[in-house]
């Protein structure tokens, strides 16, 4: 009788060993969450800009398919390797691989794009010093005085830009065309008057 309390004392205790070693994936889900919208917001790995609640959108959504759609299959191979492992565990510790390696990745994602968000704002604060150079050197005083409030818009990738600068009552724009594959002195053409946000939002 003491022989068998003793063997049910020893498996309870493996078992919450188990439970307590495989605890880790929901506490590390939350957590991991806010650092992948910290990494989406500071490195994101697509366009120029992504804000903090679009990453965390982002990191939750991966986060969420990762650990459905994957736990199964990698618990599945981990009892392969420790057929001792229980597969509520199993399942937790392939849960908590999958959200590391999320995080992991948007890390390396960001860091590889990080170069090319450079490489665009280095492009268009070209596009804006050749713009200024021009407004300031041929549009009227009005617009002169407001050179420091440019509106920039991308029309070619990094290459072709139109950048407008308002009048002090905001009534209208001085806007060119700025082509960076031309040089200096011969890039800017004057675009008219029309603003930038009406280009944009495709109404007159």
């Amino acid at each position: 009788m003491d022989s068998a309390r003793l063997s049910s004392t020893r498996a309870r205790l493996v078992r919450m060993r188990w439970r307590r070693a495989g605890a880790w994936l929901w506490p590390l889900f939350v957590v991991l969450t806010f650092v992948d919208a910290t990494i989406g917001h500071a490195l994101p790995p697509a366009g120029s800009t992504e804000s903090l609640a679009a990453a965390a959108l982002l990191g939750l959504v991966v986060n969420l398919f990762g650990v459905l759609f994957l736990s199964r299959p990698i618990g599945w191979v981990l009892r392969r390797l420790r057929t001792d492992m229980p597969s509520v565990v199993a399942r937790d510790y392939a849960g908590t691989l999958v959200v590391l390696a999320v995080s992991a990745s948007l890390l390396v994602a960001g860091l590889v794009h990080r170069p090319a968000i450079q490489a665009s704002r280095l492009a268009m604060q070209d596009a804006i010093v050749r713009a200024q150079a021009f407004i300031g050197d041929r549009a009227p005083d009005e617009f002169r005085r407001n050179l420091q409030f440019v509106s920039v818009l991308s029309i070619q990738g990094a290459m072709i830009y139109r950048a407008c600068v308002p009048n002090p009552e905001r009534t209208k724009s001085y806007c060119v065309v700025v082509d960076r594959s031309q040089p200096f002195d011969r890039s800017v053409k004057f675009s008219g008057y029309e603003p930038n946000a009406t280009l944009a939002s495709g109404t007159d």
